[in-house]
């Protein structure tokens, strides 16, 4: 249980809901900040603006997916306008407060680095990656059925990057019976993929890989499908970038070739946002409980 847990929520879209409804079921104190617009009520939940004040007695400050950008603007679905996180918020915090957020730019870290907040990055934990790359893998799917007029089953489909979103990624090819090349870096990737049944490659030969492919999946936050990879595919092939934006594709150079390239972020707070809000309200109150423990054990 989270009794007596000071929690504040400041935007977010709808995977937030079911974070925010655990919490309150945890028997948290749960304060909402963005939420202008939501119709749902919850039970024992209060609504106020975003203030230094709000803040200042909170052990727990949980923001979206991604936490805020480099000016400090709070994604926020359900608010009636921009939120912003300052730094006097995340000044007016208890020194023993946390903030959760799912991974974080550079103005949050230094934010937290110079006020001595701890700051938790849930998409860093293995488990919740795991479970986060199966609505993932579902998403890619479907924008690859919406975007061909040929079916997954029996084409080459290439997925880049061997982590927990490619490898979810191939399965979920493979299982509809697609040829799977797979693009590695490691030499125990490679013989990985062989084990599984795809066709694996070193990612330096990217180049002669590309020739025969019909779907392309990128889970590679780099440039790594340059303008010169996209001049050797069909023109008919489909590329769906899973990466964090701004991707690893030269899009403007796929769309002067008129190679459908799209860049597809955030897949499961789309696809299926109560799931995904369910993993990441599991794990949140998991990391709090253990917070709890550390203090209690201090």
């Amino acid at each position: 249980m989270l009794t007596g847990i000071r929690t504040v929520f400041v935007g977010g879209d709808a995977r937030q809901i079911e974070v925010i409804r655990k919490c309150a079921d945890m028997d948290a104190s749960v304060k909402i900040a963005g939420f202008e617009k939501l119709q749902e009520p919850f039970q024992g939940v209060t609504r106020e603006p975003l203030t230094p004040e709000l803040l200042a007695e909170a052990d727990a400050l949980v923001l979206p997916v991604v936490g805020c950008d480099d000016e400090g603007r709070v994604s926020a679905l359900f608010s009636e306008g921009p939120l912003k996180l300052q730094e006097e918020h995340i000044a007016a915090m208890p020194k023993n407060g946390v903030v959760y957020t799912g991974m974080a730019k550079h103005y949050l870290r230094t934010l937290c680095n110079k006020y001595r907040i701890k700051l938790v990055e849930i998409l860093e934990r293995d488990d919740v990656a795991i479970y986060n790359s199966i609505p993932t893998a579902e998403g890619a799917l479907m924008m690859a059925i919406q975007n061909t007029d040929f079916t997954i089953h029996g084409s080459t489909s290439m997925v880049l990057g061997m982590g927990r979103t490619g490898f979810t990624m191939a399965r979920s090819l493979q299982g509809l019976g697609a040829t799977v090349k797979m693009g590695v870096r490691k030499s125990e990737h490679f013989a990985r993929a062989e084990e599984m049944g795809w066709k694996p490659f070193m990612i330096k030969d990217l180049g002669s890989e590309v020739v025969d492919v019909d779907l392309l999946f990128n889970t590679i936050p780099t440039m790594i499908v340059t303008a010169q990879i996209i001049s050797k595919m069909p023109r008919e092939a489909v590329i769906i970038d899973l990466a964090s934006a701004p991707g690893g594709c030269d899009f403007r150079y796929a769309e002067k070739r008129g190679i459908k390239a799209m860049l597809a972020p955030g897949l499961p707070g789309i696809v299926a946002p109560k799931t995904a809000g369910i993993i990441l309200a599991n794990a949140l109150v998991e990391l709090i409980s253990e917070e709890i423990k550390i203090r209690g054990e201090a």
